[in-house]
């Protein structure tokens, strides 16, 4: 009987080996209830769509000059589960989406969109605008330049060596923003800790706010910025000095510099620290060995 019943299920599964011709500005877009979309890049013009599937399952592939199409049909049962392996051009615009869905790309050098329920979110590369949600799933982004707009709800949100606008908002879960080059980020969350370690730059706009959470900001010391500070219930500290002006109980600024760049920075219950590009992720190191100790 068990001998039967494995056949039955091996017999069940089917693997779509396809590959189509594209061409310089197509698009890219995917469609998955659940199971995974994983993107990588080659340098042939062409797109090739691997997927294991159920054989009640049939995948699409509906291809045109401006785009490549794929999709699944479950027929009467709703759609199954379903991962996907593909690989397309360099320059390849990425437009992907599911459910129960995780997305990972690696190697885009063009415009991304990922947009998940319950899944992660992973992504190596990207340019231009780069959009990637999830609600109950971490967002990662790594090497991207251009608009960045990270979202989650209940899971963190991590970027590293990006460069261009950058927006993070989640609910519950941490910010964490390194090496990063821009001229305008904004970071909010409720339930979380946010960390910049990036630049402050002339003229720049910048603000991070958390309502349950510690704040650990970069500040060069170089910068030329005014920096407004609010805590209702945490504590303030700086690596270097500095001379608080227009003090309040909970509000309090201060300028580097000429002053140029603005920098807002809030936290309803948390402390809040500022250092130089490096130190706060020092910072940070430490604290995670004092927890994994603990």
């Amino acid at each position: 009987m068990l001998t039967t019943l494995t056949t039955l299920a091996a017999l069940a599964l089917q693997q779509t080996d396809t590959a189509v011709p594209v061409r310089s500005g197509a698009r890219l877009e995917v469609n998955n209830f659940g199971g995974e979309i994983a993107v990588k890049t080659w340098s042939r013009s062409a797109v090739r769509v691997e997927a294991n599937h159920s054989s009640r399952d049939r995948i699409q592939i509906v291809a045109s000059d401006q785009s490549v199409h794929v999709k699944s049909e479950g027929g009467r049962h709703g759609p199954g589960t379903i991962d996907y392996n593909i690989t397309v051009p360099t320059w390849m615009a990425l437009n992907l989406s599911g459910v129960y869905t995780d997305i990972k790309v690696a190697g885009a050098q063009n415009e991304v969109t990922a947009e998940t329920v319950q899944g992660e979110v992973t992504v190596l590369g990207g340019s231009g605008t780069v959009s990637l949600k999830s609600v109950q799933g971490s967002v990662t982004l790594e090497k991207a330049k251009g608009r960045i707009d990270l979202n989650s709800v209940n899971e963190e949100i991590k970027a590293t060596e990006i460069s261009g606008d950058i927006s993070a908002e989640t609910v519950n879960g941490g910010i964490t923003l390194l090496q990063i080059e821009s001229a305008n980020t904004e970071a909010n969350t409720v339930n979380g800790d946010i960390t910049y370690d990036g630049t402050i730059k002339d003229a720049g706009r910048y603000r991070f706010s958390t309502h349950n959470g510690d704040l650990r900001i970069s500040v060069p010391e170089k910068a030329n910025v005014s920096v407004s500070v609010s805590t209702f219930n945490g504590d303030f500290n700086a690596c270097f000095p500095v001379k608080l002006t227009g003090k309040t109980k909970h509000r309090f600024s201060f300028t580097i510099g000429s002053g140029s760049a603005r920098l807002e920075v809030e936290s309803f219950d948390g402390d809040i620290k500022i250092c130089r590009p490096g130190q706060v992720t020092k910072d940070e190191s430490h604290k995670d060995k004092d927890k994994e100790e603990e």
